[in-house]
């Protein structure tokens, strides 16, 4: 069992026609999650890169649970990191009889897979017999019970309404009629 839980398993996909530096911005959301958590990730993510990156994690689980048995949602991505693979150097035709290179990118796509440490694991949830006491809310008070209020008593420091003074208006300010010799 302790062999189990050091056990890293891989997949790796090579020359796939995506720059790395693309790729790596869908590795980084990833790294360190559990399987479900990354597959939803990837799924919900609009690079195309994620495709890929998807394809090379289903084979990762697929080689965890055939040839080591592991449980496929008990696992987490342990490690997932893209390298340059070979620059396929082409040629596009430019004005006047000159041309341009083109570098179409490749990489090297690898995740790594294991099972979830015991210090990470989840707690099972406990039986129906040891159900912990969950706190309520208290029930919310009836409208017509809200609506009813007892007035507070008014103090000497608080003025009324009535005896608050009104703040005076500042009268708006008059046209000033323009004579013809300032236009």
């Amino acid at each position: 069992m302790p062999e189990q839980a050091t056990r890293e398993v891989q997949a790796v996909a090579k020359w796939v026609r995506t720059s790395p530096r693309k790729a790596r911005l869908v590795v980084e959301h990833i790294r360190g999650r559990r399987v479900p958590e990354a597959r939803t990730v990837l799924a919900f993510t609009t690079r195309a890169a994620a495709r890929d990156v998807e394809k090379v994690l289903r084979s990762a689980i697929a080689n965890a649970e055939a040839n080591h048995g592991l449980i496929g949602d008990d696992l987490y991505v342990s490690a997932a990191f893209v390298d340059e693979g070979p620059t396929l150097k082409r040629w596009r035709a430019r004005a006047r009889g000159r041309a341009a290179r083109i570098h179409k990118h490749t990489c090297h796509i690898t995740v790594k897979v294991a099972p979830v440490p015991e210090s990470l694991a989840k707690p099972k949830a406990p039986a129906a017999a040891e159900k912990p006491t969950t706190r309520r809310r208290s029930p919310a008070k009836p409208k017509a019970e809200a609506a009813v209020t007892t007035p507070k008593p008014e103090t000497a420091e608080e003025p009324t309404a009535e005896e608050k003074p009104k703040r005076a208006r500042t009268p708006r300010r008059k046209k000033t009629e323009t004579t013809e010799g300032s236009e």
